[in-house]
């Protein structure tokens, strides 16, 4: 039995390893906040979240899959989390079960007390599953729905229970066996209490003693022993069968259990975005190439969950468009549109609902950050050298189709030296089909992009009222000479305590 409920054709690889961008995607997007609003305080939920999140689905019908069962669980999500509830006691009543595996008897026995416990959360399994037949319309669910009702009818259960009883072997253990090479025994069967020898020959034989009875004397231990090993040589074939089926169906409640936590996290998050009032929706997938991206009231999600509360969303326009470029007010929201947008990337390419009121955007070959970091306190390196060799990293992970998310990227040098160094790097993307976000002060570089009029670049500005207030919106404009960095100091200035020896303003002070 296979649930596939994240991928159509396959299984969730568990052990697969993270991809190597995502380490920078969690710090640069601030996704632990999204963790652990999906966890909800579940460290199993949390790693499988951090694991699918950030391995992103790239074929558009997988993508359509995922949203379809997700759509489901958000339908229904009492039945979801019952399957999940079942799935992880199944797999508590497990650890209570002694697994012996130093004999064949041993492992009968154990494998047997398993296979019962298990039999047990089987029956609740479809207890919880048969209600809800009729109420899943996607293809992920309504296949596994049907598989339960299918293979875990009550003539399994009551086979399954019949063999159970009959391996207590309350008559004894009966052993078929031939002489072989000296004697000795070979070809160990076991049978069933009273079962017939069919290829046994029907020589005409005078009537004799149906069986013999052989009483090995007390402290006999040869004779027991190797009485032992007969009837080990006998369960060994049976044994095996019955603790793979056991680990068969264990296999089969982890996998349930670990692609459930997906679609539970899912559930989580939703109900904490729509408790502040945030709207979700399912966005439209395209495929890689041409660009599409167009959104509406795109919002950091992670941020509306750290104030617990609503943010402001930002519209986008930028279809065809292989290079954003923004620029604008100092905290007037660059860097929070910028996380809202490669997040939102995440959630469409794990089949998620997105952080907006629409999306449309086409997929992309791979998530990439280009953040500031802190400086080199071994001072082994400057803060460009650092820039340039993590960028050269990045490039030799890339593919067309790529996001690339840059924030504040080559600001540690001079003005001239960081916009041409980051206009050739811009150039090379884009004829490279790699979609680049910038988000930058340095002016020259946006002049000089600007000015090359080229229809795939898009410019958009933190937009910036006359009395200098923040309405923290992305809106498409020109770039300007500066940042408004006064606006800050005059902030500063005026949050001050009152000194009388500071009567004037620094702007009044000048001369």
């Amino acid at each position: 039995m296979k649930p596939r409920l994240l991928y159509p054709d396959r299984d969730l690889d568990v052990d697969q390893a993270p991809p190597a961008a995502a380490g920078d995607l969690a710090r640069d997007l601030d996704l632990d906040t999204v963790y652990d609003a999906m966890a909800d305080s579940d460290s199993g939920i949390r790693e499988i979240v951090a694991q699918v999140l950030v391995t992103s689905l790239e074929d558009p019908g997988e993508i359509r899959y995922r949203q379809a069962i997700l759509g489901d669980c958000l339908r229904a999500p009492a039945v979801v989390r019952g399957l999940y509830e079942v799935a992880v006691d199944a797999l508590e009543a497990e650890r209570g079960v002694y697994r012996y595996f130093r004999s064949a008897d041993g492992i009968l026995h154990s494998s047997g007390q398993l296979l019962e416990v298990l039999m047990t959360y089987l029956r609740k399994l479809r207890d919880v599953a048969d209600p809800a037949v009729g109420g899943f319309r996607s293809e992920g669910f309504a296949r596994f729905l049907g598989m339960i009702a299918t293979d875990l009818d009550d003539e399994y259960f009551r086979t399954v229970d019949s063999h159970l009883e009959r391996l207590r072997f309350p008559d004894g253990v009966v052993v078929g066996a031939a002489l072989g090479i000296g004697n000795r025994g070979s070809g160990y069967v076991l049978r069933r209490p009273g079962q017939a020898r069919s290829d046994r020959p029907r020589w005409p034989v005078r009537p004799r003693q149906d069986s013999y009875t052989i009483q090995i004397p007390e402290r006999e231990d040869s004779s027991v022993q190797a009485l032992v090993r007969l009837r080990e040589q006998a369960l060994n074939l049976v044994a095996n069968a019955v603790a793979q089926a056991a680990d068969h169906i264990l296999a089969f409640f982890r996998l349930l259990r670990s692609e459930l936590a997906f679609y539970l996290g899912c559930l989580n998050l939703h109900d904490r975005l729509t408790a502040n009032g945030q709207p979700t929706c399912f966005p439209e997938v395209t495929a890689a190439l041409p660009f599409v991206l167009t959104a509406r009231g795109l919002y950091d999600a992670g941020l509306s969950l750290r104030l617990d509360g609503q943010v402001i969303g930002n519209d986008l326009d930028a279809d065809a468009t292989a290079t954003i470029v923004v620029t604008g007010a100092n905290q007037g929201g660059k860097s929070t549109a910028l996380r809202s947008l490669g997040l939102a990337q995440l959630m469409l390419q794990a089949g998620m609902y997105v952080a907006a009121e629409s999306l449309r955007s086409s997929v992309c070959h791979g998530v990439h950050t280009h953040y500031q970091r802190a400086e080199d306190m071994s001072m082994r390196s400057g803060k460009l050298d650092e820039e340039l060799d993590r960028m050269s990293r990045i490039v030799d992970r890339l593919r067309p189709a790529a996001l690339l998310l840059c924030n504040e990227s080559f600001a540690s040098t001079n003005e001239r030296e960081g916009s041409e160094l980051a206009r050739q790097i811009l150039r090379a993307l884009r004829e490279s089909d790699v979609r680049v976000v910038f988000v930058t002060h340095l002016t020259e570089l946006a002049g000089m992009l600007y000015d090359e009029h080229d229809p795939s670049t898009r410019f958009l500005r933190a937009e910036r009222l006359p009395d200098g207030r923040r309405t923290f919106r992305l809106v498409e404009a020109a770039p300007q000479s500066t940042s408004y960095g006064e606006d800050l100091y005059q902030e500063l200035w005026s949050a001050l305590p009152p000194d009388p020896r500071r009567s004037r303003s620094p702007r009044s002070e000048r001369r």
